[in-house]
């Protein structure tokens, strides 16, 4: 058997998921913080949305969000900006917060259990202004001494970069707004809310792409092959 169909025939034993991304998992995050500092500013919320792939469709839909509020690492800066544009007051008892290390370590189990059922190797970050929440996620792990994260350190989708590109919008409520995805000011700024938003924007474009025919894409080793034949 040549080398290109051996490459052939261990794709065509992955799933659909694991093909679609190159064997990465995406899974939405969206972190609620006390500044922009990732290395001495408070994680404050976080959520976790992944997603399912329906293999007939091609189509991808949200599949379970988990949610934290988080109380403050040991030290934190809170900037009282901040938490006044969030409406989050660490303090109030009723928010049954946890540490960072108790909503580190349940994301990653989830994500983990969600990764290896459909056959793909690394988790990777979908957010809205990825770069932050990936600064926050990683900064926490480190905090945390998790050794072992599932999520790429460095590589994301950028719903903002993809919603710029496909709809003309860079802000997440007029992105939604564009798709025509309901949003709720006054529900915005929470992390569960603003991770399934930006879940179903990233599903919608990724969906759009799809249907407008970018998806199935030629493998190369399929394409190498087929010159080989015409060739012959």
């Amino acid at each position: 058997m040549s080398d290109n169909s051996t490459a052939i025939n261990k794709n065509a034993e992955k799933t659909l998921f694991a093909q679609r991304f190159r064997g990465y998992f995406p899974v939405v995050i969206d972190v609620e913080t006390g500044g922009f500092n990732a290395q001495t500013d408070a994680l404050l919320e976080i959520a976790a949305t992944t997603l399912t792939l329906d293999e007939v469709s091609g189509q991808f839909n949200l599949d379970e969000t988990i949610h934290f509020n988080v109380d403050p690492f040991e030290g934190a800066n809170l900037e009282q900006s901040a938490l006044e544009f969030t409406g989050i007051d660490p303090t109030n008892p009723l928010r049954g917060a946890v540490d960072e290390k108790k909503a580190i370590t349940d994301i990653f189990k989830l994500v983990r259990k969600k990764m290896k059922a459909v056959g793909c190797q690394r988790a990777v970050i979908v957010a809205h202004n990825a770069a932050f929440d990936l600064g926050f996620l990683n900064a926490a792990t480190e905090r945390c001494l998790i050794k072992r994260s599932p999520f790429h350190p460095f590589v994301s989708f950028d719903t903002t970069t993809l919603s710029g590109l496909a709809l003309g919008q860079t802000v997440l409520a007029k992105a939604c707004i564009a798709a025509n995805i309901d949003f709720n000011n006054n529900e915005a700024h929470s992390a569960l809310y603003d991770t399934e938003k930006t879940a179903e924007l990233f599903c919608y474009i990724v969906n759009k792409w799809q249907q407008l025919g970018g998806w199935p894409l030629i493998d190369a080793d399929q394409t190498e092959e087929s010159t080989a034949a015409q060739e012959s």
